[in-house]
């Protein structure tokens, strides 16, 4: 591993342990804010779906597009939106993000057709992909003490664990007492409170020989990952071996190779692959993107089942995943006081895992005479304590031993690899319970629906099951706890061959 070196793009350095701890802890709380704004617009809508698919009129076939055109914008742009904060400041880029959100979200809690919730969700992916990166850079240059940023990210990775979920239960509540639109509106009110506080957050000052843009990469990162999305799409209405189908995922995995290429031979690379070098990084990485395809899944068809199948509200349904939240707060806090110095990342990872396909396991187990307590709470508890484990693992290990000047880069791939494998798993999940629906009705077209449908969830429950078992797996073999000469014990701890505390080389 490589020296490098501790201070920031301008010769400016970070912000040392002892240097106004206070200030520190509250551009935590900033960032946190519009972390959970963030987060929240991945889930909010899932529960206001039944009553703005009422209101503006659109087909089940579109419904998911209310949250993948969201997800797939902020999955595709995430690479070029960490790239821009490390080349122009992310404090510029954390605020630009904050004010483009805020109009989207305006935009959106005020359309009148189907058309216009779309965009408006695009743009809030689009300043999303922008903010995220911004965001988890901002707290990996500001707390580089070892003890402290595992704290930092346990509550960072607590709020990105919890927003989900409290995405639901706001969702919920906003709908019931005053109307699905205000799941948008509500995010003008976190914007303006983290815009508040951006002063706080150091500004850093590029050095503008570096600001080159590395467009090539960006064009094809970018359209790769939306044309994997959307073929995953299609096959859901046009199945797999349509020619559609073929083609546009054909056409993303070119892409996708050729920005590899790309990026072999760019000075300026939107996705440096020595970051990819380290193993543990990319196992980090390729982890949160496997949880993304379950938890993604598990909201969307869970969300459709308590308010159809058990007659739930709005605001009961997001109260009914209050224990996936205090079950990722949970684990998030052990893990990042306790765990992650302790046991290591591989363990922990792979763990985290197969508690996470213990839950679907759990819920499709489901059927026309299971209830919440009995049906619904153990697959989210083993869901939730699987995420809480995950998510400070693998933001820490992910973003571990990076130049600064490529922290953005690196914290762009630890979001990008959640939305898309979100996105993905939407798509695909949706693809199986289309698919079971189809065999279903074929085989009995008096069928019971609301039976049909419950068919349809216990199926995509296991696939997502089966693919986070071998996630874990996968993740067990690939990553490595890293040696005492390296980081000491556990993931961002101890001291470095040079002998100098890892923190330092920490993004």
């Amino acid at each position: 591993m490589d020296h490098v070196s501790t201070r920031l793009e301008g010769g400016r350095k970070p912000l040392s342990p002892h240097s106004d701890p206070r200030r520190k802890w509250l551009v935590l709380a900033v960032v946190g804010v519009a972390q959970l704004m963030v987060v929240l617009d991945a889930t909010i809508v899932n529960i206001a779906l039944p009553s703005a698919q009422a209101d503006l009129g659109f087909s089940v076939e579109d419904r998911q597009w209310v949250v993948s055109s969201y997800a797939i914008a902020f999955g595709a742009l995430l690479l070029l939106g960490g790239r821009l904060g490390d080349l122009f400041g992310r404090r510029r880029l954390f605020a630009v993000g904050l004010t483009g959100f805020a109009l989207a979200s305006a935009l959106g809690g005020a359309a009148q057709n189907f058309e216009t919730l779309i965009a408006a969700r695009v743009g809030q992916g689009v300043f999303g992909a922008v903010l995220a990166p911004a965001a988890l850079a901002t707290v990996a240059v500001t707390f580089t003490e070892p003890a402290e940023r595992n704290k930092a990210f346990g509550v960072f990775s607590a709020i990105a664990g919890v927003g989900a979920g409290a995405g639901l239960l706001l969702g919920g509540v906003l709908t019931d007492l005053l109307s699905w639109r205000w799941c948008l509106y509500v995010n003008i009110v976190f914007a303006v409170v983290a815009l508040l506080g951006v002063r706080t957050i150091r500004k850093d000052e590029t050095n503008h020989a570096r600001k080159v843009l590395d467009l090539p990469g960006a064009l094809t990162a970018t359209a790769g990952l939306f044309a994997l999305v959307l073929g995953v799409s299609r096959a859901e209405t046009e199945g797999w071996g349509s020619t559609t189908t073929l083609a546009v995922l054909v056409l993303g995995a070119v892409l996708l190779a050729a920005f590899v290429l790309i990026e072999q031979r760019s000075d300026h690379a939107l996705l440096p692959l020595r970051l990819l070098a380290d193993r543990s990084r990319a196992g980090a990485w390729f982890a949160i993107g496997a949880l993304g395809v379950t938890m993604f899944g598990v909201f969307l068809f869970l969300t459709f089942y308590l308010q159809q199948n058990l007659h739930y509200s709005p605001w009961k349904s997001g109260l009914a995943f209050m224990p996936l939240n205090i079950a990722i707060m949970i684990a998030s806090g052990v893990t990042a006081g306790v765990l992650l110095n302790k046991v290591g990342p591989r363990v922990l990872i792979s763990t985290g895992l197969a508690l996470a396909a213990l839950g679907s396991l759990l819920l499709a187990q489901l059927d026309t005479g299971s209830g919440y307590a009995g049906g619904v709470l153990p697959g989210l508890v083993a869901a939730g304590l699987g995420a809480g484990i995950l998510f400070p693992t693998t933001f820490a290990v992910g973003t571990a031993r990076v130049d600064p000047g490529d922290a953005g880069a690196a914290s762009a791939m630890v979001n990008t690899a959640q939305q898309v494998g979100g996105s993905v798993g939407i798509a695909l999940l949706s693809t199986f319970y289309a698919e079971s629906l189809r065999e279903t009705f074929a085989a009995d077209p008096s069928v019971d629906r609301l039976a049909a449908d419950i068919e349809g969830y216990t199926t995509a429950f296991w696939w997502a099951a089966g693919l986070s078992l071998a996630s874990a797996v996968i993740a067990f073999l690939v990553i490595r706890n890293p040696s005492r000469t390296d980081t000491g014990t556990g993931a961002g701890t101890g001291t470095t061959a040079a002998g100098e505390p890892a923190g330092a080389h920490f993004g």
